[in-house]
């Protein structure tokens, strides 16, 4: 299927490295010029090298999200680089630390770099014919995971202000979604460390997967990439799940 995004621009925080880099080689695979930013100057530079050799042309800044002035700065760039913005990611998620230091951290990153960007993006999104934006959450927003803690907390936040949003926005022709992956298996990532370390409790999680198996970024980033496509110009204030039957609920 073509999803009719050649030539477009899109914008993805985080994007060096696990789901966020899936998106950004996805997006160039179709066809797509991207921007991407991350915190390390040299995970830039070598994912814009290796976009770029997709055929498209790729942008790229260390940048931290939490930094309100510089991913604004970041946006404006990426923008005046790309020639305009047609989608936007947001992808980072951090913050470290027990007690307040953790929640604050969660915050600025997930919740204030969320709002930060769709506020700087808004403008030139306004002047695209297919402008998207897509938050990616998780399912630990949606069922008990674990415990209590900041990042589920504040994933379930973008949520509700996705969902808010995409009313908001509507008049705007703007579209807003939100993806909330399960379990994702990457190389280096949290779940790998995991089965490597925690053996007998990763073991437990794929029990409870109907899928049998962890999603992969790949699987991730594809419905992303549709989703912020012409082929779902209709589709907007939905949260699609991909956890492999992870949890229990029913979505309806």
């Amino acid at each position: 299927m073509d999803l009719k995004l050649k030539g477009g621009k899109a914008l993805i925080t985080g994007g060096t490295k696990g789901i966020g880099r899936a998106i950004a080689d996805t997006f160039a695979d179709e066809g797509c010029n991207v921007a991407i930013c991350a915190r390390n100057q040299e995970e830039v530079d070598a994912a814009v090298k290796a976009l770029s050799a997709k055929g498209v042309k790729a942008f790229g800044q260390a940048v931290d999200v939490a930094n309100g002035d510089a991913l604004k700065a970041f946006v404006a760039a990426a923008a005046a680089a790309l020639g305009g913005l047609d989608t936007v990611i947001s992808n980072v998620s951090g913050g470290n630390g027990p007690g307040e230091q953790g929640w604050i951290g969660h915050f600025n990153h997930d919740v204030l770099g969320t709002v930060r960007l769709v506020e700087a993006a808004t403008p030139h999104l306004a002047n695209s014919a297919n402008g998207s934006i897509v938050m990616i959450s998780t399912t630990a927003a949606l069922e008990k995971f674990m415990q209590a803690g900041p990042y589920n907390a504040l994933k379930g936040a973008l949520l509700q202000y996705s969902g808010a949003l995409s009313q908001d926005l509507a008049a705007k022709k703007i579209r807003v979604n939100a993806v909330s992956p399960g379990p994702i298996m990457i190389e280096g990532g949290s779940w790998d460390r995991i089965k490597k370390g925690m053996t007998a409790f990763y073991d437990s999680i794929v029990k409870e997967i109907p899928a049998g198996r962890m999603g992969s970024a790949q699987e991730v980033a594809d419905q992303v990439v549709f989703l912020s496509s012409p082929r779902a110009a209709f589709t907007t204030g939905t949260n699609v799940v991909i956890d492999g039957g992870f949890t229990k609920r029913i979505q309806y």
